[in-house]
């Protein structure tokens, strides 16, 4: 099956695409960041510092935030995090059908089952590189 995965490009530092669109869904599915994050196999820290570049990279926030207490923090879509949802989604269904009438010839000759992702070699040069510069960082 061809799919195509992309990323909006607003301004510099203001983008959007599929990981950040799923921790959204996550949220408005949730009510809660951390459980988003779980849902996506994503560490707290990384979905915060998500969220917080998005709620940052628009004149207007995309989350509102409840701190917590008896009854525990949360998060909610503004209107406009809801907006950004359905946009992409939309989006993402048009460039899926268009993906799959322009590049079936190409599909139909791939090789069913192979590995989706290459397998990366382990580059000992990178090793040896950590290894000098945490030695440097130890004087």
């Amino acid at each position: 099956m061809t799919q195509v995965r992309f990323r909006v490009d607003f301004a510099a530092g203001c983008s959007i695409g599929p990981g950040k669109i799923e921790l959204l869904e996550g949220i408005e599915r949730t009510g809660s960041l951390r459980q988003a994050a779980r849902g996506l196999g994503m560490s707290y820290r990384r979905a915060w510092l998500l969220l917080d570049q998005l709620n940052h990279a628009f004149a207007t926030p995309v989350t509102t935030a409840t701190v917590g207490g008896a009854g525990g923090g949360g998060a909610a879509l503004t209107p406009f995090g809801a907006v950004l949802i359905r946009t992409y989604r939309t989006l993402d269904h048009d460039v899926q059908a268009l993906a799959r009438e322009v590049l079936a010839p190409i599909a139909s000759s791939a090789k069913r089952g192979s590995p989706s992702k290459a397998r990366r070699r382990p580059n000992p040069q990178r090793r040896r590189l950590s290894r000098a510069g945490a030695a440097d960082r130890a004087e």
